[in-house]
Order: C-alpha cells, then sequence, then structure tokens
C-alpha cells in the first residue's frame, strides 16, 4: 500500500465563524493538529469544501429551504478555506455533496489509505468515511482533528464510525 493521504473535510469559513448557524463546535481547536498532520504528509493533502450545487434537485430543494442562508454561489467567501488552513492544499477538491469520497479516489486512487481530518465529524466526515470504506479505502479518523456540530454529535459520529473497525479506525490520542 502506498503513503497515506491526509484529508482536511472542509475546513471553511461557514464552519469556522462562531457566528453561523452551521459553526463546529471546538473548530478552533482542530487547527493546531490538522496543521501537524500535514507536515507528516507533505504532498499527500487533499482540502475539500462543500459548495452548493448549482441546480436544486430532489432532497437538496428541501434541504436549502431550511438552509436559506446557505443558498449562495459557490464561489461566496462563505465557502472559502480558513486563511489558518489554506495554505495547506496539494490540491483542494469541491463537491455539492456530505462525502467527498469519488472526489478523494479519482485524485488518489482505488484502494488508498486516508487519514480523515475536518468538519463537521457527523456530517462530512462521517459521509467521507464510510463511502471511503465502502469503497475499499482503508481509513483513520483522527478524533482530536475533528470538530462536530456539537461535542455530543461529534461523540456519536466518532463511535458509529468506530462500528466499521477494522476497514475505519478512530484514533483518540
Amino acid at each position: 500500500m502506498s503513503e497515506p493521504w491526509l484529508v482536511v473535510v472542509d475546513p471553511q469559513r461557514v464552519f469556522a465563524d462562531p457566528a453561523s448557524p452551521w459553526a463546529a463546535e471546538g473548530f478552533d481547536s482542530v487547527v493546531e493538529p490538522i496543521r501537524e498532520l500535514a507536515s507528516e504528509h507533505e504532498g499527500r493533502v487533499l482540502v475539500t469544501r462543500w459548495v452548493p450545487g448549482a441546480e436544486r434537485v430532489g432532497s437538496w430543494r428541501t434541504y436549502f429551504e431550511a438552509w436559506p442562508f446557505a443558498d449562495r454561489p459557490a464561489d461566496d467567501p462563505l465557502f472559502d478555506v480558513v486563511p489558518e488552513l489554506a495554505d495547506l492544499a496539494t490540491t483542494t477538491l469541491d463537491a455539492p455533496t456530505f462525502g467527498k469520497w469519488a472526489e478523494i479516489e479519482a485524485a488518489t486512487g482505488a484502494g488508498p489509505e486516508l487519514v480523515l481530518t475536518g468538519v463537521a465529524t457527523d456530517c462530512c466526515v462521517l459521509s467521507t468515511a464510510l463511502a471511503a470504506a465502502d469503497g475499499g479505502a482503508t481509513v483513520r479518523v483522527v478524533a482530536t482533528a475533528c470538530a462536530g456540530s456539537s461535542r455530543t454529535n461529534h461523540e456519536r459520529a466518532l463511535d458509529a464510525m468506530a462500528l466499521y473497525a477494522p476497514q475505519v479506525e478512530v484514533v483518540r490520542a
């Protein structure tokens, strides 16, 4: 197996800003652990961004009805990567989906080993981890480098991902 890729899931202003309806509790506390991991994965760092799709079809229609503040163009500054992590990426991958496995697989090839970090543990990290494992990737989720919508939801998502061992390993230290 080749060297693992670090995937920093959605480190964007919309999740970092405490005033945002989507603020990830503890976002500031994951910046340094992510930077440390990036230094260990030089040349193999993917940063993802959730961006709204151009069309509101199916469940996305009702999603944006529930979250109208996020119904903006994909290039809105709200969706920018936070300045503290903007310099990390070897590649930045944008997707209008919670899970980013298809984009990650296209960038890394089949069966990669992934180290997942980012936000929100209980949405985009979870969706990415499970799809990646299902797609044959080996996934290690670094708990201290992830933040969720709340501490409780963060822990619940980590517990759910741990159920997928040995394909998904949650590292808590």
